[in-house]
């Protein structure tokens, strides 16, 4: 699997953050529908969005739910905090973090939610440990993210390889590997946005 570091990441996302909602928005908005529509059917209490960006997500999630949203980016948190104070009848709290070194304690949400991150994180098996740790047993985790695999893609993964560590993403990204060996349950997967790009998957924390 190629190689992503935190560096790149953060560098990417900050120069990205004044218009990766026109560069993006349109790509993304259906996966992260979906999957707040799946929130809004599970009526938890409280919910985690691990890379809640420029915070496009966040007017869709219940509105009597706690939201908690954390990103590396300080450029694209800024965007976040701005459509978060129009919600004003919202709990929204918004912070710079890591996630793959949380601060929150164990066994402490509902419900995470990790829309187009997980193929971004430099260490995916870390992300995958701190998401297990912060939701509680028996919780839901919802993943949207671009899995290899499809021949329609196969040549624009390949492209995007060569070059993971510049754009700040993975192409190459494998659901068996990063998705079924991990000790959960899946509940759910199916194909969101332009001719499957994206998946969402629902899963039980067990």
């Amino acid at each position: 699997m190629s190689e992503v570091s935190r560096q790149t990441v953060v560098r990417t996302y900050d120069r990205y953050a004044p218009i990766y909602d026109f560069l993006f928005g349109a790509v993304q908005r259906p996966g992260c529908k979906r999957m707040a529509d799946a929130v809004l059917r599970l009526r938890v209490e409280s919910i985690l969005e691990v890379g809640v960006g420029t915070g496009l997500t966040l007017e869709q999630y219940p509105k009597t739910a706690k939201i908690t949203g954390i990103d590396l980016s300080e450029d694209m948190l800024q965007l976040a905090r701005e459509r978060g104070r129009r919600l004003k009848d919202r709990n929204i709290h918004l912070a710079l973090m890591d996630a793959e070194n949380m601060d929150f304690p164990d066994n402490y949400f509902d419900c995470v939610t990790v829309p187009y991150v997980l193929s971004v994180t430099p260490n995916p098996d870390r992300l995958v440990s701190e998401i297990r740790r912060v939701c509680k047993r028996g919780g839901v985790i919802l993943i949207v993210n671009h899995f290899s695999g499809s021949r329609f893609w196969r040549p624009f993964e390949w492209v995007v390889r060569k070059v993971a560590d510049r754009v700040g993403f993975r192409s190459d990204f494998s659901f068996e590997q990063n998705i079924i060996r991990h000790g959960w349950k899946v509940q759910s997967v199916s194909s969101v946005g332009l001719w499957g790009l994206y998946r969402l998957v629902v899963l039980k924390n067990e």
